[in-house]
This record gives C-alpha cells, sequence and structure tokens, in this order.
C-alpha cells in the first residue's frame, strides 16, 4: 500500500485549489511554464441558425480517392451534431440531444458496403449512451444509426479504435473509469460487444486510439496523460506519459489527438488550464517533448481559447497537404454565445516548434 508523507499531502492540496480556478491566469503565448509559440489559425466554423452553440469535441475525415472532398463533424453539448464543410459552413444538422465527444473510423461493413462509423457519447437524461452514425463516402450524406445504451447515466469522452477487422468504442468517464467494446452491424443498427473496464483515480475525458501501435491514451484531467494496452485480453496497468505540472500542462487536460507525418507519429494534447498544446514525438515505448504552441488570430479570424476537444487528420485533407488539427474554441469572438472549432495547418505547427 503507498503512503503519503505530509510534504505529498500538502502538495496535492495545492494542487487541489489551483485546480479550481484553472480557468484563470495567463492563457495562451503569455501562459506561465514552459513559452508557448505561434501558430496561426487557418479558419473557423460558423453555424448561422443558432447563436448559442456549445461546441466540445470535433473529428475530421477526408477521402483517401479525392482529399478535396473533406468534412469535419463537430459536438454540441446542447443539441447534436454538426457536419462542416472545411470552408466552415454547416453541411448538415443532427439533432441528437446533449453530445459531448466524437470520434470515427472508416471502412465499416454495413451490408457489404464500407462506411465511417461515426460515434458520440451523449448524456441526455433519460437519453443517455452513444449515439452511431452513419457517414456515407460516396454521397457524403450522414444518417443516424442508433442509440446504444451502455448503462451509465453519464457517459463522457469518447474514441474510437481498429484492430485488424474490429472496431473498437472507448468511452471515459467522470468516475475515473473507461469502458471499450467491440461494435458489430446487427440487423438492426449497432451491436456492442464484451465490455472491458480500466480504472484511474479521478475525472477522465480526452482519449484516443494509436491503431498502428494498439495503444489507447487517457487524459485524467487533474493529474496525468496515460497509456494503455489496446489489446482487450492486454494490461490493464496504466503507463503515465505526462503530468499536470504548471510547465507543460495545466489542469485540465482534455483533448488528446494523433498526426502521423514523415513516418512519425506525434501526440497533441489540450492543456485547457492555460490554452496551450504540448507536442510529442512517439518513439517506441518513448514519449518526446517538442515544446507547446497556442493558436493565435489571422485576419478576421480570432485565436484559441479554454480548448476541450481536437482532432488531427494525417496527410492530404482539403486544401491542406501535409494535415489539419481541427480545434474547440470556447470564446468565438462572432457572437457572446457561441463556441466554435479553429482549423490549423499542421505544417505551421511544425515550423513554429522547428521540428
Amino acid at each position: 500500500m503507498k503512503t503519503l508523507s505530509l510534504t505529498a499531502v500538502a502538495a496535492a492540496a495545492l494542487l487541489a485549489a489551483c485546480a479550481t480556478a484553472e480557468d484563470d491566469g495567463p492563457q495562451g503565448m503569455e501562459a506561465i511554464g514552459d513559452p508557448a509559440r505561434a501558430v496561426p489559425v487557418a479558419g473557423e466554423t460558423l453555424v448561422t441558425t443558432d447563436p448559442e452553440v456549445d461546441a466540445d469535441d470535433p473529428a475530421l475525415w477526408a477521402d483517401a480517392r479525392d482529399p478535396s472532398r473533406a468534412v469535419m463533424f463537430g459536438t454540441d453539448k446542447t443539441d447534436g451534431l454538426y457536419v462542416h464543410n472545411l470552408d466552415g459552413s454547416v453541411r448538415q444538422f443532427l439533432p441528437s440531444g446533449q453530445l459531448n465527444n466524437v470520434d470515427l473510423r472508416t471502412g465499416f461493413q454495413v451490408n457489404g458496403r464500407e462506411m465511417v462509423l461515426v460515434g458520440a457519447t451523449n448524456d441526455t437524461p433519460g437519453g443517455a449512451g452513444i449515439n452511431f452514425y452513419l457517414f456515407d463516402p460516396d454521397t457524403l450524406q450522414t444518417v443516424d444509426y442508433g442509440l446504444v445504451s451502455i448503462g451509465m447515466d453519464e457517459p463522457y469522452g469518447f474514441c474510437m479504435g481498429r484492430r485488424g477487422d474490429e472496431v473498437y468504442a472507448v468511452v471515459t468517464t467522470k468516475l475515473g473509469t473507461t469502458h471499450q467494446w467491440p461494435v458489430s452491424a446487427g440487423p438492426d443498427g449497432p451491436v456492442l460487444g464484451a465490455e472491458r473496464v480500466l480504472t484511474l483515480g479521478s475525472q477522465l475525458e480526452g482519449c484516443v486510439v494509436d491503431d498502428a501501435a494498439d495503444t489507447l491514451y487517457v487524459g485524467e484531467e487533474d493529474v496525468a496523460l496515460w497509456r494503455y494496452d489496446f489489446d482487450p485480453s492486454g494490461s490493464g496497468q496504466a503507463v503515465e506519459i505526462a503530468r499536470v505540472d504548471y510547465e507543460r500542462f495545466k489542469d485540465d487536460i482534455e483533448g488528446v489527438t494523433l498526426m502521423r507525418d514523415g513516418g512519425e507519429a506525434f501526440l497533441i494534447v489540450s492543456s485547457q488550464g492555460d490554452s496551450t498544446f504540448p507536442v510529442y514525438r512517439i518513439e517506441g515505448d518513448e514519449h518526446v517533448y517538442l515544446g507547446r504552441f497556442a493558436v493565435v488570430a489571422a485576419g478576421d479570424v480570432d485565436g484559441v481559447h479554454g480548448t476541450d476537444g481536437l482532432d488531427a487528420w494525417s496527410g492530404p485533407i482539403g486544401g491542406f497537404p501535409n494535415g489539419l488539427l481541427a480545434i474547440h474554441d470556447d470564446q468565438e469572438d462572432s457572437g457572446p454565445n457561441q463556441q466554435n472549432y479553429k482549423f490549423v495547418d499542421w505544417r505551421e505547427v511544425r515550423r513554429a516548434l522547428n521540428f
């Protein structure tokens, strides 16, 4: 059994006190700690039909046959799921209730066709679970595929992964648990298989699966970023990657995403408490810190503040030949109550951090 010294207890109390004021203090380029590098925003989403969008988490997609055919899915924690074109305009809206996090995987077989499976956690009272959607890569249209109850009142974070031909859904909770299920196409909609449960000590949200490495990353908001073996029969032991230290991370640790570029893999994380984004190069079991950046205004588009979720698309997408980031912004200048998503050219991140 672990025991804590009085010094450790005092330090924990100090960190807890700091967490209660996580949105206070210098943000972005002015953040305390390792200096953030400026990365210009490249665009943003806009919803003209709702002045009070409560955005949270995005997911990007591009057609491998023609990367100019691309969309971004974005949750609204009050109303449902938006599908945006990369010029920021709304392509579709699906009124699904209180959605939080969203993710997708391509190549999901339904009735002999390959579709894109999109999923999002839904914490609507009396209707909580995972909302699934099917996105048709030929027509670029999204349809409801079904709400699956998972036996919890408040599913929170969400990500998806693939192992061979099998697609998985992952849900994280405020209680510190992570739940993993295989998803298959049943006769009447999505079907979840056997559940795997992993446990940490406090509230979780952001997660991402590295399919190639068979690895799951989970953010424990006020504590650390962790790595798990994604194999359902593998070890349930969490490995610490980075800790809330007020140098590189200020709580909350929120969105987590992966970018692949030039044969390398990069982990990008939202340090919500100071509106910065630490970046790590993944080298086997090692994670090499490369620095952090802040997204700043460019032209008539404002920068980023207080990010919850973010996503990365590796390779060409729309007008971005080397990849794109989509990042939640909780203080959109176009309206006092509308949050939105900002686009960031991956080349600008590499340029700013000089790697």
